[in-house]
């Protein structure tokens, strides 16, 4: 009888089943666990971190963006120093004098008199204007010091405390360093050397530390102004400020300080909510302390766009005024003046036509006739007592 092979019958492909022939040498097939392994380790050492050697490369985060920033901030204070390389476009959103400090006009006009102060030699190096003047020269052009390319310029700014001990520090512009053959040198941290196999290891465990270290929360500088500027910033690249969350107190003094600072650089827009945020969470505390000392918290209010303390702070003002005017005058502008007034004028009249309803209540006897001392004594004598209240 002859055998056919089970290959033979006419049977759907995906039905049948192809057993090796004894014939034919069997493959060994390495378990998918070890293929997979193998692959997957090659990979992973194609793709093995170098942090810490050769290819280490500079810091470029809040707040030392080494590669990308354009704009180096210099903050001096009580032999405390701190330094931010940060970006113009983030800075001009948010702040108005940054915007204007670092526009076109403003850069051009501050190349001009740095080239016309310093000299030609010092500007933008030796080879470098000597090829522009022959330049215009040859083209029959005026030659005029010429500011830094756009995608090469930076900015420098550092903290000018004045003359005067009643002066405000306030950031000042002052002149990018250039090196002597052209090209801006800006702020950036020391180059790492390269390292030999040797030092690998260690390498690589400072690279972790350094990882780890990334990931502690940020502590506050001890000097207040320090602190409030580096919180300016924090908010500009939109991280949480450090201001105290447990006394209420000590967060007023620290937000009316930052809010003092933001209107001086004209970014109240950007810091206000942020304040507004941190001192809603204090809920029933805060209303106590608005309570307490109201035209101080409606300068606040007023200083942060928050509508919720303003509102509440208004109240008590207009309540007691005019008690609180000494401590808001030459502080709010003369229209929160006019709305007090306006809110004050509205009570009082508001109170006056209250009082004379109160005043014209009496009582009745069961008959429908007014009380008076002969058919109801003790009634007139409780209505005399009750309109000399309101009177006084």
């Amino acid at each position: 009888m002859t055998h056919k092979s089970i290959s033979t019958y006419d049977l759907p492909s995906h039905m049948v089943s192809y057993p090796q022939a004894a014939d034919q040498p069997l493959t060994t097939r390495r378990p998918a666990s070890v293929t997979s392994r193998s692959t997957t380790t090659r990979r992973h050492r194609s793709s093995r971190s170098q942090t810490g050697g050769a290819s280490f490369r500079p810091q470029n985060e809040f707040p030392n963006f080494a590669q990308t920033g354009d704009v180096e901030i210099v903050i001096n204070a009580e032999g405390q120093e701190k330094r931010y390389m940060l970006h113009r476009l983030i800075l001009a959103q948010c702040s108005g004098f940054f915007e204007a400090s670092t526009s076109e006009d403003w850069s051009r006009a501050q190349a001009q008199g740095i080239a016309s102060t310093a000299g030609t030699v010092q500007g933008n190096g030796l080879g470098k204007i000597g090829e522009e003047e022959e330049y215009g020269r040859e083209a029959g052009r005026p030659t005029f010091p010429v500011a830094p390319p756009r995608d090469r310029y930076r900015w420098r700014y550092e903290l000018d405390w004045g003359n005067k001990d009643d002066e405000v520090p306030m950031l000042v512009q002052k002149p990018a360093t250039s090196s002597l053959f052209g090209g801006d040198q800006t702020y950036r941290p020391p180059a790492i050397p390269n390292k030999s196999t040797t030092t690998a290891s260690n390498g690589f465990f400072r690279s972790l530390a350094m990882q780890s270290a990334a990931h502690i929360p940020h502590q506050a500088p001890d000097n207040d102004l320090i602190r409030d500027y580096d919180n300016l910033f924090r908010v500009f690249y939109n991280y949480p400020p450090n201001l105290d969350p447990l006394n209420i107190a000590e967060s007023y003094i620290q937000c009316k300080s930052l809010l003092n600072l933001a209107d001086m650089y004209d970014a109240l827009e950007v810091i206000g909510p942020r304040i507004d945020h941190h001192l809603l969470q204090f809920q029933s505390r805060l209303w106590k302390q608005i309570a307490k000392y109201p035209p101080s918290y409606l300068k606040l209010g007023y200083l942060a766009r928050s509508r919720v303390i303003f509102s509440e702070a208004l109240i008590h003002v207009v309540g007691q005024w005019p008690a609180g005017s000494n401590q808001l005058r030459n502080h709010v502008p003369e229209a929160v003046f006019d709305l007090i007034d306006d809110k004050a004028e509205e009570l009082a009249e508001k109170q006056l036509k209250t009082e004379g309803k109160l005043f014209r209540l009496t009582l009745t006897t069961p008959r429908g006739e007014r009380v008076t001392p002969t058919n109801s004594y003790m009634d007139w004598l409780a209505l005399s007592l009750f309109r000399q209240w309101v009177v006084e």
